[in-house]
């Protein structure tokens, strides 16, 4: 695998369950609460890095390739989904991070809801951005539809990126895989997240439903949520608007009206979410 640099960054190993797992993360940083990201079906963290950098000002940022991606070892067997999570505590914990926000991408946003269920008291807040699994994605063959859809609107350059790690995950890992996350109970997850959660989403992502479903999905979810559509991205919005995907984060966290970055790609708009 070819080496990786970014500007400002070190490579980290840790062990889980026996399993070496290698994290990016920021040599210096703002004095925010850390925050943890989480990658997508097959793929390894690499593509988060453009928003990742982004957000290094305001915090330590750490981008990990969770057991059997990327640059991290293999588990005797591919990990499902809840051991995903299990496997993202545990590096949270090697970590040595008492509190951490988690910002997950696609699959990465049900791995990210499932650590947090099992431990809320590790994680500060949560967001999910492209959220993937569940019934959206039915049946199967939709959601594979919807997957190959999406790889015709992410931009070229994702590809690069991407179809070394496909190909590192293995094509019969990877139809495995999606058959969990499309089997995955993710609304329910959603519904009982208990701490603050940001979901942002691409008006030209195939995998999320229409906007009447999003406001009826949202209108179940706690007060304590938000959502925001950035128009003109789809799926991998980590990767093509990382500009404006860190903008909105960082106005979240920061307790501030969300509004658009005009300097940035895309333009975010907060949806309105029915109460009650």
């Amino acid at each position: 695998m070819a080496k990786e640099r970014f500007d400002g960054w070190v490579s980290q190993q840790v062990v889980v369950d026996g399993v070496r797992v290698h994290v990016r993360r920021t040599e210096t940083h703002g004095d925010g609460v850390p925050i943890v990201h989480v990658h997508g079906f097959g793929i390894s963290g690499r593509y988060l890095m453009p928003t990742a950098q982004l957000l290094a000002a305001r915090s330590a940022q750490y981008v990990p390739d969770l057991p059997g991606y990327g640059r991290s070892g293999d588990p005797s067997a591919p990990l499902a989904i809840p051991e995903l999570a299990h496997a993202l505590i545990g590096t949270v914990d090697r970590l040595g991070l008492d509190r951490a926000v988690l910002l997950g991408n696609s699959m990465g946003c049900p791995i990210s809801l499932e650590a947090v269920l099992t431990a809320p008291d590790r994680f500060e807040r949560i967001v999910l951005v492209a959220p993937a699994g569940g019934i959206q994605n039915q049946p199967f063959r939709r959601g594979a539809g919807q997957l190959a859809l999406d790889g015709v609107r992410e931009r070229p350059a994702m590809a690069k990126v991407a179809v070394p790690d496909y190909l590192r995950f293995g094509p019969l890992n990877a139809l495995k895989l999606f058959q969990q996350l499309v089997a995955f109970p993710s609304l329910e997850k959603l519904l009982a997240c208990p701490i603050p959660l940001l979901a942002v989403l691409g008006d030209r992502d195939p995998l999320m439903p229409g906007r009447a479903r999003v406001e009826e999905v949202a209108s179940k979810i706690a007060d304590h949520s938000t959502v925001v559509v950035i128009e003109g991205a789809a799926h991998a919005l980590n990767f093509s608007h990382p500009g404006e995907l860190a903008h909105v984060v960082g106005q979240w966290l920061d307790g501030e009206e969300i509004t658009d970055d005009p300097d940035q790609p895309g333009l975010a708009k907060v949806l309105p979410i029915p109460r009650g």
